[in-house]
């Protein structure tokens, strides 16, 4: 009968391996509890931000829609004032049309009750009829200035000078500007003016515009408009749509016996009117240009 083996000495690993047995144990267990804790604590971050969200979009959702009441009313109020044949005071007329273009010059056309306000002041024989032009002309400035302001962040503007004199003398054929060439949103084209007449009583230009592509290639359509740009054009609502979706517009920044000085500006079609829709093709277009985009994000090539 063999005897046993006698039992090995525990060395220092050993002695080393039986401490840490429990150690480990409660070092697991600390680690369980602690990504348990943390992932709680981030569990409820995710439902605190969640919850302030929805709280946030509720309360922006309600201001929204009180101020589109609000808006509602107002404009209400002060239309009825221009379609009731009874509010013949001009100075009321010059208030109305103020709140209206303060207020609503993003999303209505204006330019029709300008030209009514400026023919009645012209008919008028009221002593304060200077002091109402003044204010009508700087209302519409203010407003052309902040639209260009914004649309020219987007975009990208030039000026030119129109001498009436010279005007003038060219009769029906007009004199041409010099073209200009710009950029907007990777798209170069050339945009040039040929200004047909002026009419100095109510200070507006009549102007033809043609766009086309900057290399002269059939990459752009040619695009032609004829329009009549005064004080009271502002280029968020009056501008013209080129067939790659970019608008142009064209303003009046001075007018004197003299000279006129117009600006045009070049934009992405989706900094217009809100009152102008977008074309399924521009829509369609967009779509692509975003999945495409991602694409290149996600690294799975154009």
């Amino acid at each position: 009968m063999k005897e046993p083996a006698p039992m090995r000495e525990k060395d220092v690993w050993d002695k080393f391996a039986i401490l840490l047995a429990p150690i480990g144990g409660l070092l697991t267990a600390f680690a369980v509890a602690f990504v348990g804790i943390k992932g709680s604590q981030l569990l409820e971050r995710r439902q605190s931000l969640d919850t302030n969200a929805r709280l946030y979009s509720e309360l922006m959702s309600r201001r929204e829609e009180a101020e589109a009441s609000l808006r509602k009313d107002m404009f209400q109020s002060i239309i009825t004032s221009f379609l009731t044949p009874t509010s013949d005071e001009l100075s009321a007329r010059v208030l109305n049309l103020e709140l209206l273009a303060y207020n609503f010059h993003d999303s209505l056309n204006l330019k029709p009750l300008f030209l009514e306000v400026q023919r009645q002041l012209l008919r008028s024989n009221d002593p304060g009829k200077a002091d109402y032009f003044v204010r009508l002309n700087r209302v519409a400035r203010e407003i052309s200035a902040k639209q260009l302001f914004a649309l020219e962040g987007k975009g990208q503007s030039y000026r030119r000078t129109v001498d009436l004199e010279a005007l003038a003398a060219a009769g029906a054929a007009g004199v041409a500007l010099d073209p200009e060439t710009v950029t907007v949103d990777g798209q170069t084209f050339e945009v040039g003016m040929r200004v047909l007449k002026a009419d100095v009583t109510q200070q507006q230009l009549t102007v033809r515009m043609r766009v086309t592509a900057a290399d002269g290639s059939a990459a752009l359509p040619d695009s032609r408009a004829q329009f009549t740009v005064g004080f009271y054009d502002f280029p968020v609502i009056d501008n013209t749509r080129l067939p790659t979706g970019v608008r142009c517009a064209t303003t009046l920044a001075n007018f004197s016996p003299v000279a006129a000085d117009l600006v045009t500006v070049c934009f992405p079609g989706e900094y217009a009117s809100l009152k102008d829709r977008p074309y399924y093709d521009e829509v369609i277009q967009q779509l692509r240009e975003a999945n495409k985009q991602e694409q290149i994000a996600l690294g799975a090539g154009p």
